[in-house]
This record gives structure tokens, C-alpha cells and sequence, in this order.
């Protein structure tokens, strides 16, 4: 049996690990030429208690679900989680009846211990909030990750369990003959297969139209953030959301896993065909900065480093599109807004049963659930640092002095699949500190140039033809 899984963001890349536990090939197709980097590159990282989700939704179905998985997926995979916990802030009295209604249907969706507590219970817990705050709904399970390491891990672990991953690979057409799926086509040539996941994204109703099913509306909702530098990490201790409205959870405060903190986003929504429209606005972001500082208003925004954007799929229900449909082999993992990061894991397990019973697959004896993260010495005790430079003196050289990263990181980054500058980026953070890269880029291009044998002009940033370099000054 052959499956393929069109998409290799969080969900896709999740889902493909989970079907490499059956006797059957996988076959991984993302166009980008790495994984993580659609929807899954620039988000709120956090990993969602339920409480926002209505009822009887897929979203309030796996939220909770997922979150309860992510302490054994870090774990098993190596990626980062920590549950920092979560405060939606009341203002007024309407922002109180909202929290009561929040706390309600958290308890119906199954998440554990909420707790409305007073204002002074609040500013005890994070003095920097406003003070006038009335009240906070306390969500003890909420974390933060770090969204593409999960999507890079998952798919180091499932190559590892016999993936076949298929970068830079446009899937365009999927061929279905007499009501089930035969193949898909891409820029490349045909695959046949017996099962098709759509986890595309922001194109799995283009996708989805490929299979000839019509039921999928999608488009672009930009979220726009700003980014404060580490020496910021002690600022706020949990994620700070307002009183949400019909459109979204709001702009929040929350600390980061690299130990800053994040702003944002606000949420605009685009044309259909603007999918890849990740610019920041002089607008959007004044409205990220004013909605932060309503929650948190001595924000020391001269230490911010980074401003970016984001895009999510938003459709008309507002929930997932999930499993089997009517044409027989293909299965939707599709409309995934938030909190699709947080239910990723628990739709990966329930997806891959199902297509496991309806295809008769067995479990493989020998899956190995667990994957080895780079190493990071800087983080490591003094000796176990001092070995890995006696086995290769590059585990000592610092090239990123931001994050301490060292060019045997890097190198293992290139080892693992790693082909351009955000390549190594994502996987080893080096580009990633408060210089963002002003001291390190030329070292880490220069290093990609050397270990892949190519011309430094021929190194990109991230897609084809960003390059740093354009070719020699003289021969």
C-alpha cells in the first residue's frame, strides 16, 4: 500500500510520522524545499488549553486531546515544550461574563483546571499586567513550543521509519478513476497510490478541487507580530490573552521559548490569492502594539528585534475539515486555523487509525518512535561539551555568538537535510538572536557553500533565487 501526504507543515509532517507505524510506504510531497514552512513558520507557537473552542466542533474534539500529548511528544521527539500556563484579562464587566462563558465551555470540552481569579490574584502572579485588570481566567495546561522544530523533527523521525519525502515538489494534479484515488501528479512525474492526506494548508482546497470535491473554502488570514529580545523573557511569566472576539483570540503577550517575548498578531483578512502576502504593515502593527500594551503597558518596545507576519487558513465554518470523504482514498486534514498547532497531534493519531482500518494495515514491529536533536553544547555540562571537541574541534568553534551555536551544529544541520540559510536557521538558531543574523550570515553561508560544494552565490536564503550573494567581484 501506498500513501501519500500532501503538505509537510505541522499537520502533514505529524500525520506522516503516525502512518510510518503501519506496513505501508509513505510518501511525503511539500512544495517548499523544506518542511515547516508554510502556515507552520510564523505563528503564536502555543500549545491551547480548548476553552476557546465551541462545542461539539473538531476543534473543541482534539484541542484538549492534543494538548495532553505534547509533554510525550517533546519527549520522543526532542522539541521543545513548556507549559507556561494562560490568563484571558477582564477589563469591564462585559470581558467577565465572556471569561464565565470561556471557563464553561473549557469544562465542557474536558480541559482541567480552570480557575477565574480576582485582580488581585492576577497582579500577584504577573505585576506588569495593567493594573486595571478586574479579573483572569487561570488555564494552568496552556505552553509554548516552538511550532517548525516539531514539523522538522517529525519528519527527521519518520524518514527514519522509512519515509520517502519529496521537497520542492508541487503536487498538481490528483488522478481518481471510478470514485477512488489512484494517483498524484507533480511537477516531477506520477506516483501511484492508494490513499491521499490532504494537509496542504493554505491550497488544500486547492487540493482538495484537484480530487474533485468542492467543499473546501479557504483564505488567507495575515496575523502580524513583533518580537522583543531575551533580556525581555522576565517581563510577563504566561501567556496574556483579552477577552476574545467573534474573529479571533486577540493580540497577546507571551514569552517565548528562546526567552523573549512575542506580540501579536492582529488578524486581516486577504483575497484568496494572496497566499503568500507575508508583509508587515505600518497599520498592523501599531494595532499589535496598542492591543499589547492594553494588556501589558511598560512594554519596552526598544528592545524589539524582529517584525514578521504570518498567514492561516480561515474558511467560512470556522473548524477543521477532517477524514474520510467521498471520493474513496482521500482524507481531508484541511481548514486548519487555530488551534490546529495544539490538535496536530491528536488528529495525526486518529487520521492514521483510520486509515489504517479502512486500508487493512498492519503495525510495524520495529517503529522507533524517538529522534535525537541536534546537539546544542552550550547547553551541555562543561565535559560533555569538552568531548564533543575532541571528536571534532568544530563542536567548539562559536559562529552564531547570539544563541552560541557552533559550527558543529551547523554542520549537522546540513547533515540532516539542511540547504539553505533558513534551513540551518530553523534547525540550529543560529541567524536567530538579537543581531538576527548581522554577525553569523556570512559564516553560515559559508559554511553551506563549503559542505554542499556549491558557489556561495549559489546559496539561498529559502526558496529558489533569494540569494545573499550574486556572483564574484572579480574572477
Amino acid at each position: 500500500m501506498r500513501i501519500a501526504v500532501i503538505g509537510a507543515g505541522v499537520v502533514g509532517a505529524l500525520i506522516a510520522r503516525e502512518l510510518c507505524r503501519y506496513e505501508a510506504e509513505v510518501l511525503l510531497f511539500e512544495r517548499e524545499p523544506d518542511v515547516g514552512w508554510g502556515v507552520t513558520k510564523a505563528n503564536s507557537g502555543i500549545v491551547h488549553a480548548g476553552f476557546h473552542d465551541e462545542p461539539g466542533t473538531a476543534r473543541a474534539r482534539f484541542c484538549a486531546p492534543g494538548n495532553a500529548l505534547f509533554p510525550k511528544l517533546s519527549e520522543e521527539l526532542g522539541i521543545p515544550f513548556r507549559r507556561t500556563g494562560a490568563y484571558v484579562l477582564a477589563f469591564s464587566r462585559k470581558d467577565l461574563g465572556t471569561l464565565e462563558e470561556l471557563a464553561a465551555q473549557g469544562e465542557a470540552n474536558g480541559v482541567p483546571g480552570l480557575e477565574i481569579h480576582r485582580r488581585e490574584e492576577v497582579l500577584s502572579r504577573e505585576p506588569q499586567v495593567n493594573p486595571g485588570v478586574i479579573a483572569g481566567l487561570w488555564a494552568p495546561t496552556v505552553g509554548i513550543t516552538l511550532p517548525w522544530e516539531i514539523a522538522i523533527a517529525a519528519v527527521e523521525n519518520a524518514l527514519e521509519n522509512g519515509l520517502e519525502l519529496h521537497l520542492d515538489e508541487a503536487v498538481i494534479g490528483v488522478e481518481v478513476s471510478r470514485g477512488k484515488v489512484r494517483a498524484v501528479r507533480t511537477e516531477k512525474g506520477s506516483y501511484s497510490v492508494d490513499a491521499v492526506v490532504n494537509a496542504a494548508g493554505l491550497f488544500a482546497d486547492v487540493v482538495s478541487r484537484m480530487a474533485g470535491l468542492d467543499g473546501i473554502e479557504l483564505h488567507p488570514r495575515r496575523g502580524e507580530y513583533v518580537l522583543l529580545d531575551e533580556t525581555t523573557g522576565d517581563l510577563v511569566k504566561a501567556v496574556l490573552f483579552p477577552a476574545p472576539t467573534p474573529k479571533s483570540k486577540g493580540i497577546l503577550v507571551l514569552p517565548t521559548i528562546g526567552g523573549g517575548l512575542l506580540l501579536g498578531p492582529n488578524a486581516r483578512d486577504l483575497p484568496g490569492d494572496a497566499r503568500d502576502a507575508t508583509e508587515t504593515t505600518r497599520e498592523g502593527l501599531s494595532e499589535v502594539i496598542s492591543g499589547a500594551k492594553r494588556l501589558v503597558p511598560d512594554l519596552p518596545l526598544g528592545k524589539a528585534i524582529k517584525t514578521f507576519a504570518g498567514l492561516r487558513p480561515e474558511s467560512p465554518q470556522k473548524d477543521f475539515v477532517l477524514g474520510e470523504t467521498g471520493v474513496k482514498g482521500f482524507y481531508q486534514a484541511a481548514a486548519m486555523r487555530s488551534p490546529g498547532l495544539t490538535a496536530a497531534p491528536a488528529i495525526a493519531e486518529w487520521l492514521s487509525r483510520e486509515i489504517a482500518m479502512d486500508l487493512d494495515l498492519e503495525e510495524k514491529p520495529d517503529f522507533n518512535p524517538t529522534r535525537d536533536p541536534i546537539p546544542h553544547p552550550a547547553d551541555l555540562p562543561e565535559a560533555e561539551w569538552e568531548a564533543l571537541i575532541e571528536k571534532d574541534p568544530r563542536w567548539g568553534r562559536i559562529v552564531c555568538f547570539c544563541n552560541r551555536v557552533t559550527e558543529g551544529e551547523i554542520v549537522e544541520a546540513i547533515r540532516r537535510g539542511a540547504r539553505t540559510l533558513d534551513g540551518v536557521k530553523f534547525r540550529t538558531k543560529a541567524m536567530f538572536g538579537r543581531c538576527q543574523g548581522g554577525f553569523c550570515t556570512d559564516r553560515v553561508l559559508e559554511i553551506l557553500s563549503r559542505e554542499l560544494g556549491v558557489p556561495p552565490w549559489e546559496v539561498a536564503k529559502a526558496r529558489k533565487g533569494s540569494r545573499i550573494i550574486i556572483g564574484e567581484v572579480r574572477p
